[in-house]
Parts: C-alpha cells; structure tokens; sequence
C-alpha cells in the first residue's frame, strides 16, 4: 500500500495535534541545512503563533484535515455521557488528560472536557483542573468553530450548553 501524502492548500484550516487548529498561510520552498524543503506555513490566531512544518513530515507529526461532520458528532454525543471519574492521583490524572488534548483526537479531548466539566451547583475545581479544562474545551470549540464558521465563543457557548443539559440529567441522584 503506497502512503499517499496528505496536501494542505493556502487557506485550508488544519489541525496540528500539540497546537489545535491553524491556517495554511503559504507553501514556502526554503533550504536548511543545505537540503531543499517545501513547507507548510500554518498560523494560530489564538497563540499568536507561526510554524513551519515540512510537507514530507505533517502526516508522521499528526496534522490534518478539520474533522468530519461525523466525527464532530460523536464528540458532541461524548460530551452528553455521563462524567467518568477516576480515583487515581490527580497528577497522573493531569497527565493523561494532556495526552488526550495533545493526541488532537477530538472524542478524546472531548472526554477530558466531559470529565472536568463542573455545573454551578456543582464543587469548585482547583486551579489545574480548571487549566486543563480551558485548554480542552477551547481546543474543542476552535475545531467546532472552524467547522461551523462561527467564531470561538459562539462555539465554547455551544459546547457548555450541552455539557449543563447533561448535567443536570447526572447530577439528580446523590452519588
């Protein structure tokens, strides 16, 4: 089976796993290290940050395309089940969810934001937790946002919705 290489066109929304989601600004040809290199350009308005990714490597570091309207849904219908809580040591825990975000694997980083969302009625976070729940559903909502052509509010603001709508079905019966 022949690998075919992914292409990027000017303008093409992508999402590069460790950083969310970019713009293909330019296809520059530069020379490092006296080989010739094509490269993506890709800019993150968020960051405020611009990377140069070699054509021949943006598959093995994991950018791609947006999602599938398929895909997307069934991060949204991950966001509806029920928070799962795990009892390990909150560092280990924290670490995990940073392998989830960073993975760019949108049901994954919608389990990290499912799992740490907390309703108005519900005990505070601490401050990382509350980190780590930003930096996901924020990597979410972007996605959602690109996809959808709204900006990111209106996109975070749709991710919460649902997330309170299941709350309240989860949070009747005292644990």
């Amino acid at each position: 089976m022949a690998a075919k290489a992914l292409s990027f066109d000017v303008g093409d929304y992508v999402v590069y796993p460790k950083h969310g989601v970019g713009r293909v600004i330019e296809l520059q040809k530069s020379e490092i290290a006296g080989m010739a290199l094509e490269l993506y350009v890709l800019r993150f308005e968020k960051e405020r940050m611009t990377l140069r990714v070699p054509t021949n490597k943006a598959e093995s570091v994991g950018m791609r395309k947006l999602s599938s309207d398929k895909q997307m849904g069934e991060a949204l219908q991950t966001l509806k089940g029920k928070p799962r809580v795990k009892r390990t040591m909150w560092s280990r825990r924290a670490q995990e969810y940073e392998a989830k975000i960073n993975s760019g694997d949108l049901v994954s980083i919608a389990e990290v934001v499912r799992d740490l969302f907390r309703a108005e009625d519900q005990p505070e976070q601490s401050y990382s937790e509350r980190q780590i729940f930003e930096a996901a559903a924020s990597r979410l909502a972007r996605e959602l946002a690109a996809m959808e052509q709204v900006d990111e509010p209106t996109a975070l603001t749709k991710l919460l919705d649902i997330l309170r709508a299941s709350a309240v079905l989860y949070n009747k019966a005292p644990a």
